[in-house]
């Protein structure tokens, strides 16, 4: 005879399962903004490629 179904415990491992995946991508998004902190900034040197271009173009 088969046993009835256990919900319960379904829905459980479903729940670990939803957490285990958050939990992943969280990580995933702090190893990322953890590499953007220590990158060089390249914010700084963009406007000055942009300025030395427009400097040629003018010039």
């Amino acid at each position: 005879m088969a046993f009835p179904p256990n919900y319960g415990q379904e829905r459980r491992s479903r729940e670990v399962a939803k957490q285990r995946k958050a939990r992943e991508k969280q990580m995933k998004r702090d190893e990322k903004s953890t590499q953007r902190k220590h990158e060089p900034d390249e914010a700084e040197t963009v406007p000055q490629a942009a300025d030395t271009e427009k400097d040629i173009q003018n010039g």
